[in-house]
């Protein structure tokens, strides 16, 4: 009875999709294959049809100067009037002016229904004149936007405070701002059935790899779905092993960012209505690497980068650490540190497993309460809960205070990675190595690493090895990942990304 069920589901589950399927191929096969006719009120209601009765649809109805009918119709909210009213309307029916077309610094002609629904839709006025079948697309784009601002998750210490917003000419232009080479190439592209999200795909010509280029656009186009509201949905869409817990497209907020790895070879995917801009490929070493680390001089760029690769070992291993040790192997803690230790657990009720989960759950609901909360409210909030609950813990001998200390180490760790989407893969991957730990010790640890170091070995990011220049071993990349190299030292480009321009830097500094 419960197979004729499932199966009786799956059916009904599969002529629904189908018949959605249907209707929507319908409809937009009804509205690509409708033109405009000659007639102005025709082809008014050739419009409203497609929008139904929305109220924030308006149609201006005018004569021309030439005594003809006129009506321009345009979203409310998504243009700006003023452009409207003194550039086309004024233009049109002045007999003053001579002027033919009006007068936008964008204007295209079509007859294509579908076109011209698109336009509207992405904030075009759209002009229709009696007797003319084409009509005019008018580019007056003028909603409110949030202009350029510091990046709000990603901390400058030097470099540039400008970071993305929501606007995807805004984006494109602050690449271009910094990257002053006719040869960077934009391909422009529309995803998602419904939401018709515009997605710039921007790369350097001679330098990029143009078979990886070909491929992050095949990827994208490959993508049919409804609605891509942010550039989260590409990326997940497009990586290569999507049930992999680490990050295989970077994502950032600052365009000196996007500049140096467009000019390593990379390409990077701008999306519509999302400050966060996609980097593909992605290799794993280049996520606690920052734009700083070639602000500064390479001594400093190398410490900082080394203390992130040790803050990020910790905020991985130090729990797991402390279980095994202090329940599998007590021989190989120095005596007074065991017996400091023992004293601190000698209330706890709970093993080390127990106590060491309860700790890192309280502090991940913490830091997630915190980030929810308003600005103003959510550090306090985080910063006082933690106090108030490690001590409350130690008082009401739930929790040892040498477990309190690991455990604000280890937050501490997981915050010097300058990568969100890499930190958090290091916190979902603490809780399986606790497990390990508490149940097979070291052993377990060492088996989880070396899981984990054939998984990385594994994965690839559009043709690219993840854990390059490591594996394989290239030893010119290998001067710019645990370490910076300085600058004159770094001559060529990653020659993992089969970059067609490796020369970096063409004259010799003489200077020692």
């Amino acid at each position: 009875m419960s197979q004729f069920f499932q199966a009786w589901q799956k059916r009904k589950e599969a002529l629904q999709s189908k018949a959605l399927e249907q209707y929507t191929n319908k409809s937009m096969e009804s509205v690509s294959d409708v033109t405009l006719t000659t007639n102005v009120e025709e082809n008014i209601q050739l419009i409203e049809a497609q929008f139904g009765k929305c109220d924030d649809l308006v149609v201006r109805r005018f004569q021309t100067k030439s005594k003809a009918q006129a009506a321009i119709v345009f979203i409310d909210g998504m243009v700006d009037r003023n452009v409207i009213s003194d550039f086309i309307i004024r233009y049109m029916t002045t007999p003053d002016i001579t002027y033919h077309d009006p007068a936008t610094n964008e204007l295209d002609l079509t007859d294509k229904l579908r076109q011209i629904v698109r336009n509207i839709l992405s904030g075009c006025a759209v002009l229709i004149i009696d007797g003319c079948q084409n009509a005019y697309l008018n580019n007056t784009r003028g909603w409110d936007r949030r202009s350029v601002e510091e990046p709000q998750t990603e901390s400058v210490v030097r470099g540039p405070r400008d970071g993305f917003c929501e606007t995807l000419c805004v984006n494109a232009a602050l690449i271009r701002f910094r990257l002053k080479d006719p040869n960077l190439r934009v391909r422009h592209m529309v995803v998602g059935e419904r939401t018709q999200t515009d997605i710039y795909v921007m790369y350097v010509d001679g330098i990029a790899y143009p078979p990886m280029v070909e491929e992050v656009i095949a990827r994208i186009e490959s993508v049919h779905v409804d609605s891509v509201l942010e550039s989260g949905y590409i990326e997940q869409m497009i990586q290569d092993r999507r049930w992999s817990p680490f990050p295989q497209i970077q994502n950032t907020e600052r365009p000196d960012k996007v500049v140096a790895n467009l000019l390593e070879g990379k390409v990077g995917i701008l999306v519509d209505g999302t400050p966060f801009v996609l980097i593909a490929p992605a290799v794993f070493s280049q996520f606690y690497q920052s734009p700083e680390d070639y602000y500064e001089r390479f001594y400093i760029a190398t410490l900082i980068r080394l203390i992130r690769i040790i803050s990020i070992s910790i905020a991985l291993l130090l729990p797991s650490l402390y279980i095994a040790f202090s329940s599998f192997h007590p021989e190989m803690i120095p005596s007074r540190l065991v017996i400091a230790m023992a004293a601190g657990r000698s209330t706890v009720p709970f093993p080390s497993l127990i106590e060491a989960l309860f700790m890192e759950l309280a502090i991940e609901i913490l830091r997630e309460a915190s980030v929810r909360l308003p600005g103003p409210i959510g550090p306090t909030i985080g910063i006082v809960g933690a106090l108030v609950v490690g001590e409350a813990a130690v008082t009401a001998g739930l929790v040892s205070p040498v477990m309190v200390i690991i455990v604000a180490v280890t937050t501490i760790g997981s915050f010097a990675s300058p990568s969100y989407s890499a930190a958090i893969a290091i916190r979902m991957l603490r809780f399986p190595v606790m497990f390990l730990a508490g149940m097979f010790g070291l052993y377990g640890i060492m088996l989880f690493l070396i899981v984990i170091l054939i998984h990385l070995s594994s994965l690839k990011s559009f043709g690219v090895p993840y854990m390059s220049p490591l594996s394989p071993l290239n030893l010119t990349g290998m001067k710019d990942m645990f370490i910076r190299a300085p600058h004159h030292l770094l001559k060529t480009r990653p020659m993992m990304f089969h970059v067609q321009d490796k020369t970096r830097m063409r004259e010799e500094d003489n200077r020692k």
